[in-house]
């Protein structure tokens, strides 16, 4: 990596996480005494390289004021778009008030609040010297069935070569943001970054992740993440 190089991180924290359900978003929940966005902020924000940390909130959103979080020097916010694509554009161009278009984002997401810092220092020894970027991820190995209009199996996937891509995704900020510039463009939905980079024509790396580093999408995911972070806790 370029000495000058710098690490930032971008959070994507404008969801009212629809899937979920309730009247809170999910990043606001309650999970070991926080909520799950100060357990993913925690993470980043005590991470010696990283230099800050730009986090996209809803409009309005009244519960970001409450956090000891939304203090932290580390830390400014900006605008949540209307999807993720949206927000983290915004995120990068706030972070370009403060870094180079050559230096690193990791862009994580706000339902992840399992991410160790072994974990981000993974990514970052893999990627720092690859020429695109790359992505936390993990190879599936359950098989897999594509389904037809009716909920009907129509097919078995080959799952050779198929991975479940996680977050951090760690690309340069000029990089990233021209590449979803111009999905948004285009008109393309993209779900995430590494998707951005392809439409360029780019090849982000694999790195393999830990399956640890859960999403919170159903309620399920909330009890899951509680094992998994009172294990990480009581880890010697």
């Amino acid at each position: 990596m370029n000495a000058r190089a710098r690490l930032w991180a971008a959070v994507p924290a404008a969801g009212i996480g629809a899937r979920f359900g309730g009247g809170v978003p999910k990043q606001y929940l309650q999970l070991r005494g926080r909520c799950i966005l100060e357990h993913v902020l925690d993470r980043f924000c005590l991470h010696p390289e990283i230099e800050g940390v730009a986090v996209a909130l809803a409009a309005g959103d009244a519960r970001w004021p409450t956090l000891a979080f939304s203090r932290h020097s580390k830390i400014w916010t900006t605008n949540g778009g209307a999807d993720r694509s949206l927000s983290v554009l915004n995120c990068l161009n706030a972070l370009l008030d403060r870094a180079a278009r050559e230096d690193w984002v990791l862009v994580h997401d706000a339902a992840r609040p399992c991410i160790q810092r072994a974990d981000i220092d993974s990514l970052v020894d893999a990627v720092r010297d690859h020429a695109i970027g790359g992505i936390l991820a993990v190879p599936v190995r359950d098989t897999m069935k594509r389904a037809d209009p009716e909920g009907c199996i129509a097919e078995t996937v080959e799952r050779a070569g198929l991975w479940h891509a996680q977050t951090p995704q760690m690309f340069h900020i000029g990089a990233l943001r021209g590449a979803l510039a111009d999905a948004i463009a285009r008109g393309k939905y993209v779900t995430d970054e590494a998707q951005a980079m392809e439409l360029q024509g780019l090849r982000p790396l694999l790195v393999q992740g830990p399956r640890h580093n859960i999403k919170i999408t159903h309620a399920a995911d909330l009890t899951q993440a509680e094992q998994i972070l009172a294990a990480q806790e009581h880890k010697p």
